[in-house]
Order: C-alpha cells, then structure tokens, then sequence
C-alpha cells in the first residue's frame, strides 16, 4: 500500500501552489490530476487578470486582499506576468452599483493607485453613457508560462505528479490517516487537500461527506481581435451588467466577457432543496453555441471601437463561487479544513492571487508559521 505525508487533489494552479507549499515541510506529497495536464481548465480559461483591487469597490475586504497580494503574485511570477498595456476603467452613467466618486473614493480607501485617463483615452468611450474614465496599475498573465513554471517548481520541491489520475473516494482510517480511492486502487494520505474548484464537491459527494454550498454557471468569454486603437489597452465597464476586454497572453488576443452575456447557465449545490450535479457532466452536455454577437453589440455602445473586433473562438469553463457573493461580487476564499473527515481539507479561491490566503490558512490550521517557506523569484 502507498503511503503518502499529503495527497493533493487537482492540478491546477491552487493545487500545485499547496502541494508545493506542502512538500516544503512534508517528504512525501502526491498531486493527482484526473485531466491529461496541468492547469488545463480553469487556470487556463479565465480572464487572466492579476487583481488590484479596482474589481471590487462594493467589496473592500476583497479589494484590501487584491492590493496586498498583488505585489506579491506581480513579484514571485514576473516571467509570466504582462504589464505591457495600459489599463483602464469606466464607470457607466446608467444601471452602475457605484458612481465615479464612490469608485475612486473606494480605490483610495484600499490605496490603490488611481488617475483620471487622459483625453485622448477617454475619447474612446461614449460620454452620453459613460461617466468618467480612470487609468490604474493592473496587470495580466500568461497561464501558458505560469504552467511551465509551476511544473518546473513541483519538481524541484519533490512532489509526485500523477496525470489521468482521478480521485474518487476518501474515508477514515485508524490514527487519523485517509485511505484515498482513486480510479485504479487505493493509497493512504496523511492529509488530503481537495483543490478541484468545479468539482470541489465531487470527491466528498462520492464519499457521503457534506456538500458545501455553491454556485456554478457555465461561461464563455469570447477571444477576439481587437482593433489597433486598443489593442495596447485593457478595459472594464462597471459596475454592474457590464464587460471587460482584457489581454489573453497565451493567444496574443483579447477576452471579451460581458457580465449578462458570459453565463449561459447556471445552478447551485448543497442549498435548501439542491442536490449535487457532477459539474464536468454538465459541462460536457451543455450545449455551447456563442453569445459573442450580443457582447461585441453591448460593448460598442459604450466602447465604439470595439465594434471592430474579430471573433476567433471561445473559451468555454465552469467558473465557481460561493452563494453569498451574489450580493457584492466579493471573492473570499474558502476553507472548510476536516471537511466531514479528519485531515480532509476543502479549500476554493475565486481568484490566483488568493492562492497566497489559503496557504495561509492551511499552515495556521496545521499549527505551522503562516509564512510559506522563502521561494527563490520564479
């Protein structure tokens, strides 16, 4: 039987940070990833934007969490980080859930840096349905070089990488260990760490363990062409059903996501009167036909030089968060550590640069400084 100090369930980027958080302390650290590579799905299909705060004015914890560790992902990931693009957002005159005042009252608040765009820049948008126009630090990452330097670093700190590998059950064991079922035998963990994001219900569904409480919805960000007026330039309209046009690095395009337009779908688990949907069943029996002619449509009103854009395909995921962040937007990360088990932890984060909060949390409830070991600038 293979016996392991840390099993870690999921591979994407939240998984592979843990695991090599974990195997700084622990010898023997296993990470099972039941797709055929790393960060393949959610990691990848994302807006691929390093948060600052400037997402988040309803939400000030979210945004003071942004602003600390922004320097830090910015600093520890720069190979992979692009912040060749100056970024931009507007606030909407109509249907915003704050003004241009509140916005940058909010921003200062938090101490995020913050100035009114320049002319020309706020040329680009349509007075009549925008209010004002500001210039702020945010930056992107390219998920492709993010994935090679985390493989690379797994590697270096020892842990065991095991792809097609799928986790399906895990239940008690004598002294607190974890007997792990996977798709093809058993192992037995110290600890298990479930960082699935989509399926963070999956393995504990199987095993009779609590359900935890979430959303999902199925989305779609366009990737587009943009035209040369802003392909230098990354924008959001806020705040409310508005959209973004950002950088995708790994593509050398742009995401267009539109905050009505993006969620095709979406349903809940664990809440009065929901049970649990296997999240990669519905996502591979969902029918995925583009809504990209409704963003561009939208966009161009409040942005006329987007109507230019040139659609070149679409990426498709399951983004997930808690219940409660309906009401603000907020991202907090979650920890349920002894999920329903001993030594079975749960944990989701809404965002890459929470990763740095729920490493944090697992080392506190590990009795261990909440500091990660010292890592060399990847």
């Amino acid at each position: 039987m293979e016996r392991w100090d840390a099993l870690v369930i999921g591979g994407g980027f939240y998984g592979l940070y843990l695991a090599e958080t974990l195997a700084a302390r622990l010898p023997r650290v296993l990470l099972c990833e039941r797709g055929p590579e790393l960060m393949g799905r959610a990691s990848y299909a994302n807006q691929a934007r390093v948060h600052n705060g400037y997402h988040y004015p309803r939400s000030v914890l979210t945004a003071v969490r942004s602003r600390a560790n922004f320097p830090r992902f910015a600093d520890e990931f720069r190979p992979a980080v692009r912040s060749d693009f100056d970024k931009l957002y507007a606030v909407a005159r109509r249907d915003s859930k704050v003004t241009a005042a509140q916005f940058v009252a909010a921003m200062r608040r938090v101490g995020a840096p913050i100035d009114r765009a320049e002319p020309a820049e706020r040329k680009l948008f349509d007075p009549a349905l925008i209010e004002d126009v500001f210039r702020v630090t945010e930056f992107a990452f390219d998920s492709s070089e993010l994935k090679r330097l985390m493989a690379e670093r797994v590697r270096r700190a020892g842990v065991t990488v095991r792809l097609n590998t799928a986790v399906e059950r895990v239940g008690p064991l004598p002294g607190g260990a974890v007997r792990v079922r996977l798709a093809d035998g058993e192992v037995h963990a110290g600890m298990v760490v479930g960082c699935g994001y989509a399926n963070t219900n999956a393995v504990g569904a199987a095993s009779g363990l609590p359900v935890v409480p979430l959303k999902h919805e199925l989305t779609e960000m366009a990737l587009v062409e943009v035209p040369a007026a802003v392909r230098d330039i990354g924008v959001t309209v806020m705040d409310g059903p508005f959209f973004s046009c950002m950088p995708f690095p790994p593509r050398g395009l742009h995401t267009l996501s539109h905050v009505r337009y993006t969620p095709h779908g979406h349903w809940y688990d664990g809440l009065p009167g929901e049970g649990y949907l296997p999240a990669d069943e519905v996502f591979a029996a969902a029918e995925k036909r583009t809504a990209f002619p409704h963003m561009v449509r939208d966009a161009a009103r409040y942005m006329p030089a987007l109507s230019g854009c040139e659609y070149r395909g679409s990426l498709w995921e399951v983004k997930t968060v808690l219940p409660r962040s309906e009401s603000d937007d907020s991202r907090p990360i979650l920890f349920r550590p002894d999920h329903g088990l001993p030594n079975y932890h749960v944990v989701l984060g809404g965002k890459i640069d929470n990763v740095y909060d729920v490493a944090d949390e697992l080392a506190r409830h590990l009795g261990w400084t909440t500091s990660t070991p010292a890592r060399e600038a990847a």
